[in-house]
């Protein structure tokens, strides 16, 4: 999960600080989620598959599809 968490994060030419910003944490407190010595908050988790348009499960790797799933209209 955290490799996978970090390639987005790479994949996109962002820098921990800048996801950081994103999370409204501290860059060290990113860079332990990425290392797996810190557990992400669901929160979090949520925000990131927004910003990276994915979804949890593909962070997670419990899918290697990478497209999010469709929104229920409610």
């Amino acid at each position: 999960m955290y490799e996978r968490i970090r390639n987005l994060r790479e994949d996109r030419d962002l820098l921990q600080r800048d996801i950081a910003k994103i999370l409204n944490c501290t860059q060290v407190a990113y860079s332990r989620y990425e290392l797996g010595v810190r557990g992400i908050p669901a929160e979090a988790l949520i925000v990131l598959a927004k910003f990276h348009n994915t979804s949890i499960d593909y962070m997670l790797e419990l899918t290697d599809v990478m497209k999010p799933y469709p929104r229920k209209l409610q």
